[in-house]
């Protein structure tokens, strides 16, 4: 049966995703007591970048908006692989995104309000978080976005 967060998801029209598979040495996600830390997670969408390049360049800021919406769905997923149940997040504390960007292109902070919103729409109240976002020269696989997450679980 799916919690109230996975019937949400279904509500917006979206699906969870498998956990993408590390692409180094590295876990998609580690528990530390009560907190939950993403790795950096990419646009991928069944094992595939759905896009690469630049943002301002290669990428309209649209698309990498959409882009950072799947990095969030994403770490959603690497969120469930260590806590088990998507209800049992008290909150997001922290996303961080990066935006491999042209070298004019100043607007990383409405590219990652994807994955904000996204985590906002599912989450509600608990989706409201402290942000960060980076404009980097490039990512791996030559991704537009990535984005990661921290949040606290309920309980211990």
């Amino acid at each position: 049966m799916a919690g109230v967060v996975e019937a949400r998801l279904v509500e917006l029209g979206l699906v969870l995703p498998d956990v993408v598979p590390p692409l180094a040495s590295y876990q998609p996600a580690v528990r530390s007591g009560v907190y939950v830390y993403t790795s950096g997670q990419l646009p991928m969408v069944d094992g595939k970048l759905a896009v690469t390049g630049k943002v301002g360049a290669e990428v309209t800021p649209d698309e990498a908006k959409e882009l950072a919406r799947i990095c969030a769905l994403n770490a959603l997923a690497a969120v469930k692989s260590v806590a088990g149940d998507l209800d049992r997040i008290a909150r997001v504390v922290k996303v961080v995104g990066f935006v491999a960007s042209a070298t004019d292109f100043t607007g990383q902070p409405a590219v990652i309000n994807g994955a904000s919103e996204l985590l906002g729409a599912v989450l509600g109240d608990k989706g409201v978080h402290a942000r960060s976002a980076v404009g980097v020269a490039v990512l791996p696989l030559d991704a537009p976005v990535e984005v990661e997450v921290q949040v606290e679980l309920t309980g211990a």
